[in-house]
């Protein structure tokens, strides 16, 4: 696994951040000055890619997303054993969460209203711009061969991605597939979000503002940045002495059918149980559960609601790690994979941070407020996103 956050942007430092707490969030200055309500974001370092790293025609044509994904992707193949030279003589498929590329589309409609002529937008726009930015960039870098295509599902593609990946490689379709999820942070991206004040104004205090289950929760922070993970065939990656960090056990899925920025408790409830079905797990078998939480007020009730209706008075840990990330929109539900297993593997439950007054439906609900020194052997991860979709995903521990 890789990933390009703003907790951090390798392993140990985002194990770090999650182990204690530590916000990403921060006040951007320049988000007010374009006219936003809120400033408020999960501060991403860009990466820095010189001819060292990649040419400069590879370069031109890769949008913000896609360099957080080639940085994680790159770590993520690092920590698998899989070199170049595997990457040649086998199949490998790519297939990741990206919903939208903002800023190259804005940048060329700049640049076409101030010069009216086409020649001037350059060679890279073009593979800026389109929603598939990210695979065809780590598909052309790396060389895959395999599945290529992009997941657009709102703020559920990063997990859509991994379900995908795991049902292809189930079905003997693939034996090894990177999938991920990419988003951009910058201003351009998010305008339109801020206008609906989905965003949270707690300006004052930015590492206080992002509160899921939290009574005074007002509002998500927008954040970014890219998580890789390679899936593998259990056989295939025991026989080339694959580093095995945990197994996709299952995978739930389902459309709430309602208004295009409507939660549903029953979908979100669907989903989780199709995905403890697949993985042949009841909710006693679930020791933690990485809430999509997002800090608004519908978003977290309904969830609430539907973690209440299957797991209350069940032994499950839950807590969001969207209280020191923000949401990470596109890349959230692969992230929330990568955070769940760093836990895992460290043994600790991240804490629900900012979570200082439950709401009548949070209060029955098993949140870590504070992290919680444990064993964790099987995750639940949920996503879900405007338009109705909904995943989860089911990780557990390899005996």
């Amino acid at each position: 696994m890789g990933i390009w956050s703003c907790l951090g942007t390798e392993i140990e430092t985002v194990k770090d951040s999650l182990y204690n707490g530590k916000s990403g969030i921060v006040l951007d200055n320049d988000r007010l000055k374009y006219g936003y309500r809120s400033g408020l974001v999960g501060m991403v370092e860009k990466p820095i890619l010189t001819k060292k790293d990649l040419d400069r025609h590879t370069r031109a044509g890769m949008s913000e997303e896609a360099e957080y994904a080639y940085m994680a992707a790159r770590q993520a193949f690092a920590m698998s054993g899989i070199d170049s030279a595997h990457l040649r003589e086998n199949e490998v498929g790519c297939i990741f969460g990206n919903d939208s590329s903002a800023k190259p589309v804005v940048e060329s409609a700049k640049i076409m209203d101030e010069k009216h002529d086409t020649e001037m937008l350059g060679y890279g726009l073009v593979f800026q711009s389109m929603n598939s930015t990210v695979n065809m960039n780590l598909c052309t870098i790396f060389g895959l061969r395999g599945v290529n295509f992009t997941i657009s599902a709102a703020c559920a593609s990063g997990s859509h991605s991994i379900g995908i990946g795991y049902m292809l490689i189930k079905q003997g379709l693939q034996d090894t597939v990177l999938c991920g999820g990419a988003q951009e942070t910058n201003y351009y991206s998010m305008a339109s979000f801020d206008a609906l004040r989905a965003f949270s104004v707690r300006m004052d205090e930015p590492q206080k503002a992002s509160r899921p289950f939290d009574r005074d929760r007002d509002g998500l922070i927008p954040s970014g940045g890219a998580a890789a993970l390679v899936l593998e065939e259990y056989e295939h990656a025991k026989a080339r002495g694959a580093n095995i960090l945990c197994e996709v056990a299952g995978y739930g899925f389902s459309s709430n059918g309602g208004g295009i920025s409507q939660p549903s408790d029953k979908g979100c409830a669907i989903a989780m149980q199709r995905a403890m079905k697949d993985a042949a797990i009841s909710p006693d078998g679930i020791d933690y559960i990485n809430a999509h939480a997002t800090s608004t007020p519908q978003g977290d009730m309904y969830e609430a609601l539907a973690l209440q209706q299957l797991f209350e008075g069940k032994h499950a840990l839950i807590s969001s790690t969207k209280s020191m990330t923000g949401h990470e929109c596109w890349m959230a539900g692969a992230s929330e994979i990568v955070y769940s297993i760093i836990m895992m593997q460290n043994g600790f439950v991240a804490p629900n941070i900012n979570f200082e007054n439950p709401d009548q439906y949070s209060e029955r609900l098993n949140i870590a407020a504070a992290r919680v020194d444990t064993q964790i052997d099987t995750v639940l991860s949920n996503s879900f996103g405007f338009g109705g979709t909904n995943s989860a995903l089911i990780i557990k521990t390899v005996k």
